[in-house]
């Protein structure tokens, strides 16, 4: 297995309005000039060797542990441990109104990625939050003390999620 492709963002946004004498427009921000990120196969700069994906269902006001070192395994069922986590992708696809939130674990959390084992970034119905660093380094999982990536369903109906997680095996 090889693993490669690109990842960009594509936001574009025109803001326009009237005046006395004009109707002024403004380019917000600028897709083309936001990085490309090329990745190939392998562990270093701009690669990754491993990649996790899913949609999943959280029952009402429930979470689970998704346990980044030897529990999760891709599409050809290889049990993959990440080293290092290079791509996050979390799209909140329906949550009703409430929050999917990611981060937090009460034990052994993945904590690289923020401050603090108790920073939660929540993704509201619709939303996504994108993580990713092209950096040889990326953030370090170590297996039973930094490697669960919890995901809650805040909400009081069940939710769905996609998620995406990319990285290194070394």
């Amino acid at each position: 297995m090889a693993l490669s492709g690109t990842l960009r963002n594509s936001i574009d946004l025109i803001n326009t309005g009237s005046a006395d004498l004009t109707s002024p427009t403004e380019t917000v921000i600028d897709s083309a000039n936001w990085p490309v990120w090329t990745v190939t196969d392998g562990t270093g700069a701009n690669q990754m060797d491993i990649i996790w994906h899913d949609q999943r269902t959280l029952a009402a006001t429930t979470s689970e542990n998704l346990d980044l070192a030897g529990s999760l395994t891709d599409t050809y069922g290889t049990t993959l441990t990440f080293v290092k986590v290079k791509f996050i992708y979390v799209g909140a696809a329906t949550a009703n109104g409430g929050l999917i939130q990611v981060g937090g674990a009460a034990s052994n959390a993945f904590v690289n990625w923020v401050a603090n084992s108790s920073d939660i970034i929540q993704v509201r119905a619709g939303g996504a939050f994108i993580l990713y660093t092209p950096d040889a380094t990326g953030y370090a999982v170590t297996a039973g003390t930094d490697d669960i990536l919890k995901i809650n369903n805040t909400d009081s109906a069940e939710a769905t999620y996609d998620i995406v997680i990319g990285g290194t095996s070394a």
